[in-house]
């Protein structure tokens, strides 16, 4: 009896060092952080093959979860903590209302990264009422451009010549309209912004701070009223309808119906897959630059991070490593955007001819404000280009303004 005890004695013992030893053992090879991102299904494979290259090397794990774009930012503000991600793809137009929200984290980069990026891309992504502060990575840029069917129609130099080929394309061709740029009955102030700011019309102003001016609206400023007569001019001719959603816009131009189309690299496989000759430029100056709205599309650390006690992992996943040329030039390549880091390249000639029709863009503005703009600048172009019974250009712009103004408070 007193060796059967020994004997478990002994057993307790052993079992007793086997259970440390396991412990210690797990604690040596504690597991690193796991990371979770949100993505969109066009960027979920490439986001996924980036990500792990950075985890191989740090210990880590990626999760990443698809998305659509849109929702990102909408179920951000809605997450339990538990199911909520460390890291985002995000627009740079998120920024305002993300940050104002508390929903994501500021980063800071070194010197030597920033200097990797243009600074309207850095900014596009920087906000803060007194002290402006960097909210998220740059990794792509996206812009409208307008492209040329160079079988039927000459690259157009002015937009003089522009307007004058593509209403004889029109005649020809017996549509409604001479430049195929969407709007529909929903508008879309976005494609129609290089017409709006040739015109001299911006969104929001700036203060001396440098900071985007909400009490600045320049919907209807003196200098956009005075050209605006130009909008009812081509209203009458056909040079632009409302009636024209983003099929038909697309439709027409591929048919080799419309000359020219206004549109983005989204659609640069579209056009390479069309078999038709074609040349993407900036939409030639009316009576200033056709400046395109520009969108920036990178990454953010959300507050959940921390939360999760991957804060700085996550951080220095998206500010050192996926801010790197060689990430930003595998991302590109899969997102079909041009990379925002000046250092990466793309070889797509067609994303190159985006690229240019860049020049002089504008940020889509940043602040929550920017949500009460959309709408009614939109509607503006639909009432005064929708053909017979349209509103004056100048009325319904002041319209817009008044309703906007009201809206901002």
């Amino acid at each position: 009896m007193q060796n059967l005890k020994r004997m478990w004695a002994l057993l307790g013992v052993i079992a007793a060092i086997a259970s440390i030893a396991a412990s210690s053992a797990g604690a040596s090879h504690k597991a690193g952080p796991n990371i979770v991102i949100w993505t969109d299904s066009d960027r979920a494979a490439a986001v996924t093959k980036v990500a792990n290259a950075w985890a191989a090397s740090n210990g880590a794990t990626i999760q990443v979860l698809t998305k659509n774009f849109g929702d990102i930012r909408d179920n951000l503000g809605t997450v339990a903590a538990a199911d909520a991600p460390d890291v985002i793809t995000a627009a740079h137009d998120w920024t305002g209302q993300l940050a104002a929200n508390g929903l994501v984290q500021p980063i800071y980069p070194s010197k030597a990264i920033r200097a990797q990026f243009p600074g309207y891309t850095l900014n596009a992504f920087s906000y803060g009422t007194a002290v402006k502060k960097l909210y998220g990575m740059p990794v792509a840029v996206e812009n409208i451009g307008l492209v040329v069917n160079t079988k039927i129609a000459k690259v157009p130099t002015t937009f003089k010549q522009l307007e004058t080929e593509a209403l004889a394309q029109k005649k020809k061709a017996h549509i409604g309209f001479g430049i195929a740029v969407q709007q529909g009955s929903g508008g879309d102030a976005y494609h129609m912004y290089p017409f709006f700011s040739s015109l001299g019309g911006y969104i929001f102003g700036t203060n001396k701070a440098g900071n985007l001016d909400p009490s600045d609206i320049g919907v209807a400023n003196s200098t956009f009223v005075k050209n605006a007569p130009l909008v009812d001019k081509w209203n009458k001719e056909g040079l632009i309808s409302s009636k024209v959603d983003g099929a038909a816009a697309q439709n027409a131009f591929l048919k080799g119906q419309a000359a020219f189309w206004i549109t983005g690299p989204w659609n640069s496989d579209t056009l390479k897959k069309s078999g038709l000759k074609f040349k993407v430029i900036q939409m030639p100056a009316i009576i200033k630059p056709s400046v395109p709205f520009l969108g920036v599309q990178g990454f953010m650390v959300t507050k959940f991070a921390a939360t999760h006690g991957v804060g700085g992992a996550a951080t220095d996943l998206v500010t050192n490593y996926l801010a790197t040329p060689s990430a930003q030039t595998q991302l590109a390549a899969a997102n079909g955007r041009p990379p925002a880091n000046v250092k990466a390249h793309s070889s797509d000639p067609v994303l190159s001819q985006f690229s240019a029709a860049s020049k002089g863009g504008v940020p889509m503005p940043n602040i929550p404000q920017m949500n009460s703009v959309w709408g009614d600048l939109g509607q503006a172009w639909v009432k005064s280009t929708k053909g017979a019974g349209a509103t004056k250009a100048s009325v319904a712009f002041k319209a817009a303004a008044r309703s906007i103004a009201d809206k901002i408070g």
